[in-house]
């Protein structure tokens, strides 16, 4: 199954993908009114570890769709799909900001590598649409494996100078 099989299976059958954006700022939501101001303890945190990275994969998945489809495929936004490319975005964001309001992300175990994560994420997308634009390099013409390497290589030096920069 390729990817654009899995986002047509979605958009044709969509209960699954609405029950489990639906459930997670309801969640969310649920545990800030039960655990209100007990955020930042043991079971409160472990479910807030939960929410945040059930949360976080799905959007920062759809963010970096998003950029490579209006950056490298030049997609009109308005074939955007909603179900893939908006409500994920949305749903992180409702979610963050639910939990948010009961406990500070710094108490989150985990937290901050996906942050982490997101930035390095978009650090790279932005050199590859940066070289793309520039047409320095052309990767046609390179084996595979000498094109994986630079990337790897790209990969380590901005978590390097991200950690040296944010640390």
């Amino acid at each position: 199954m390729t990817l654009q099989e899995f986002f047509d299976l979605t958009s044709s059958s969509p209960a699954f993908i609405l029950f489990y954006f639906v459930a997670l700022p309801l969640t969310a939501f649920l545990a800030s009114l039960f655990g209100k101001g007990e955020g930042h303890l043991t079971p409160w945190k472990q479910l807030y570890c939960f929410l945040v990275f059930a949360a976080a994969i799905p959007g920062i998945f759809a963010v970096i769709l998003n950029v490579y489809l209006f950056l490298f495929e030049q997609q009109p936004i308005l074939q955007s799909n909603i179900y893939t490319q908006i409500l994920p975005i949305f749903v992180m964001a409702l979610t963050l900001w639910l939990i948010r309001r009961n406990v500070a992300f710094e108490l989150i175990p985990g937290f901050d590598r996906l942050s982490g994560l997101m930035s390095i994420v978009l650090a790279v997308l932005a050199v590859m649409w940066l070289l793309d634009r520039m047409h320095i390099i052309a990767f046609t013409y390179m084996p595979f494996h000498y094109v994986l390497i630079l990337l790897i290589t790209a990969f380590v030096v901005i978590r390097f100078g991200a950690k040296k920069v944010f640390a």
